[in-house]
């Protein structure tokens, strides 16, 4: 089935020239079903990358899915065009009076940062409460996955001695899980990030339950069933080349940066990298749209209660 997104938002033109099935605002209306909705919370700089590589994944789903992306209210992005926030963004103050199926909550470059002083935080803080009367199920992805987990559980963020960057093996420690249906006992996923938060430092009364690990990388993915939210501290949702392009963008800050592990080819940064996460990466999303699906309230006025 199709995504249902903007007509004129530049990630369909992306998206169909890889064969993805987009669907028009105006067909959307005639079809008499309930699509899942499911909502973006953009924290990333490069905001049209980030909804192309989400969209794609969410139009794998044999549902309808009707894609909100949002923005929060207080805090200007710099690094998107105004116009593309206006035309295709929703503040989150705007977006809060209503319910979803689903919401992403994307990672964001403040890792470096106690929570306390990024700009957003007590925005965040009201969103993630906010999600457990309005929102089915989140995925929280990267530093908002760390983010969610010290909001709701005090569970710390550590800062790293070096940059966490490369692709890592990861132990599927869950084959039950109806997240990793099918999901084979080691797969491969992207690593960027320099802070982590440790398994030591779980609560033990949470309910959190591991789902994912690396011997290399630490915690991937978690259950929180309480809180009906998986936090995964990866990128499964990167392009094949968005390693090198940080890689890259570092470099030349800084000559000395090392490049990302198991990546290159031979290590060699003019090799062209080979994808080995895309098939995990639909497998997860399409896992968790059909624990969507299967869960939600027809009745969207439902969700939360």
């Amino acid at each position: 089935m199709p995504i249902k997104i903007p007509d004129n938002l530049p990630a369909r033109a992306a998206l169909e020239s890889e064969g993805v099935m987009v669907m028009r605002e105006a067909d959307a209306v005639r079809q008499d079903i309930r699509p899942l909705r499911i909502a973006l919370l953009n924290l990333m700089p490069n905001k049209p990358r980030t909804e192309t590589q989400f969209a794609r994944l969410l139009a794998a789903s044999p549902l309808q899915i009707e894609l909100s992306l949002v923005q929060m209210t207080g805090h200007a992005p710099r690094n998107t065009p105004a116009e593309h926030m206006s035309a295709f963004y929703r503040t989150w103050a705007e977006a809060c009076v209503e319910t979803f199926d689903g919401l992403i909550v994307t990672g964001a470059p403040v890792e470096n940062l106690p929570f306390e002083q990024v700009t957003y935080w007590d925005e965040l803080r009201r969103i993630f409460d906010w999600t457990q009367t309005h929102v089915h199920s989140c995925l929280n992805i990267c530093w908002s996955a760390q983010a969610a987990l010290y909001h709701f559980h005090g569970a710390p963020k550590r800062t790293l001695p070096a940059k966490r960057f490369g692709v890592f093996q990861h132990r599927n420690l869950a084959p039950a899980s109806p997240y990793l249906r099918g999901f084979s006992d080691d797969f491969c996923i992207p690593v960027s990030r320099w802070a982590e938060v440790r398994r030591e430092d779980l609560p033990r009364d949470s309910g959190l339950s591991v789902l994912a690990e690396s011997d290399e990388a630490g915690l991937c993915l978690l259950d929180d069933p309480a809180r009906r939210a998986l936090h995964m501290f990866n990128h499964v949702e990167y392009d094949s080349i968005t390693l090198a392009e940080e890689y890259f963008r570092d470099l030349g800050a800084d000559p000395e940066t090392p490049l990302p592990r198991n990546y290159f080819p031979g290590d060699d940064p003019m090799r062209e990298p080979a994808n080995r996460w895309r098939s995990h990466a639909h497998l997860l999303f399409g896992n968790w749209i059909n624990q969507i699906y299967q869960t939600t309230p027809f009745d969207l006025r439902d969700i939360g209660r």
